[in-house]
């Protein structure tokens, strides 16, 4: 399996070679307020199988549990990309609306219920966490 993304305008790109390690929904307000929207898609990537190519904005924020939380986007349009700090983070965060071909992601969890706006509805069947699961 190989997936590709990127950015809105394409300066920030990536492939991941094989399957996510994990997939959701994070529902956070942090992740409400960086994407606009009521939650984030996201995959877990481990580093040795994903390549970013391209320049990349990073903005870092107290994050549950006293970690930090870091987000990178394209410095040109904005676009929100992944998670963490090449070369340092064992595993990256890839937000699946950064997907060339959506049909790649395949949630299994939701996290971070409590923040959850009422209007947001989530497909059944997923594993459900109040908080980030241990």
């Amino acid at each position: 399996m190989r997936m590709t993304g990127g950015c809105l305008c394409g300066g920030l790109r990536y492939v991941i070679e094989g399957a996510p390690s994990f997939a959701g929904y994070c529902c956070c307000a942090d992740c409400r307020k960086a994407s606009g929207s009521g939650f984030v898609g996201f995959m877990g990537v481990d580093a040795g199988r994903v390549r970013f190519s391209g320049e990349a904005r990073a903005f870092a924020s107290p994050a549950a549990g006293g970690r930090v939380a870091v987000r990178n986007f394209c410095p040109v349009c904005g676009g929100l990309v992944y998670g963490g700090t090449i070369g340092v983070d064992g595993f990256h965060t890839v937000y699946a609306g950064s997907l060339d071909d959506a049909a790649g992601f395949r949630p299994t969890m939701a996290i971070f219920l409590r923040d959850k706006p009422e209007w947001v509805v989530l497909p059944e069947g997923l594993v459900l966490f109040d908080t980030m699961p241990a």
